[in-house]
């Protein structure tokens, strides 16, 4: 799994993507999203159906999917 440090805050959210090479080629996008703070702290991590040709292409969207939710709630 790659995550390159790129935590992005948003409002009581830190966003977090990360891409995962598949076994027969192609990478998925995940993100994890957190809030809260020690014992009430909540990591939601989500992977999309979308296969993609690059980590960087995967991370692009993992990184806008994950903003969006963060925008959202």
């Amino acid at each position: 799994m790659k995550n390159n440090n790129n935590n992005i805050e948003v409002g009581r959210f830190r966003v977090s993507p990360m891409s995962q090479a598949r076994e027969g080629g192609g990478f998925d996008a995940l993100v994890s999203i957190r809030s809260g703070n020690g014992m009430a702290s909540v990591d939601r991590v989500m992977r999309f159906t979308p296969q993609f040709h690059s980590s960087k292409a995967a991370l692009r969207y993992a990184r806008a999917e994950g903003l969006a939710w963060a925008r959202r709630h």
